[in-house]
C-alpha cells in the first residue's frame, strides 16, 4: 500500500521521512530512537508490504515531525497501534487529535473493527477517551 497522508486539522500526519527534503532522523534521535535511519526504512517496508502503517506527526506550516502514530500487525487478528510525542509537544492535544484521525482511517479505509492499544495504564486510557474513538480500542 502506498502511504496515506491525513490533515489532522491543526496536525498534519504524514509518511516519515529521511531525505534531502525532509528528514525525520533528528526528531526521531531526540525522542530516543537508537537507529533512526533504520527506523524510517522499517516503517516504509511495513508500508509497501502491507503489515503496518505509520505516521509522523507534523506541524503543518513547516512539516517538523512531533510524534509518531503505528498501526502494526495489520492481516493478523489483532493489529496493534501505539504512538509517542516528543516532550515539547506534549499538553497541546496533539497525540489524542492525531490518534483519533488514525484511527478513523483505520476503520473507514482499512475496515479494521478493533485495535490493541499499545500502552496500557492510566495515562492510556485518557489518551483513548480523548481520542474521539475508544469503542475501537482493545485496551490491555
Amino acid at each position: 500500500m502506498e502511504p496515506v497522508e491525513i490533515n489532522a486539522g491543526t496536525w498534519y500526519l504524514r509518511a516519515l521521512r529521511a531525505d534531502d527534503r525532509v528528514t525525520d532522523v533528528p526528531a526521531l534521535t531526540e525522542a530516543g530512537v537508537p537507529d533512526a535511519l533504520a527506523h524510517v526504512r522499517l516503517r516504509a517496508a511495513r508500508w509497501s508490504s502491507d503489515t503496518g502503517c505509520s505516521w509522523a506527526v507534523a506541524e503543518p506550516t513547516t512539516g517538523e515531525m512531533l510524534g509518531e502514530i503505528a498501526l502494526t500487525g495489520l492481516g493478523t487478528d489483532t493489529p496493534e497501534i501505539t504512538c509517542w510525542a516528543l516532550g515539547r509537544a506534549r499538553g497541546r492535544g496533539m497525540t489524542s487529535t492525531a490518534l483519533g484521525a488514525v484511527l478513523r482511517f483505520a476503520a473507514g479505509g482499512l475496515g479494521l473493527e478493533r485495535i490493541r492499544c499499545g500502552g496500557s495504564g492510566p495515562a492510556a486510557a485518557r489518551l483513548a477517551a480523548r481520542s474521539g474513538a475508544p469503542d475501537l480500542l482493545i485496551m490491555d
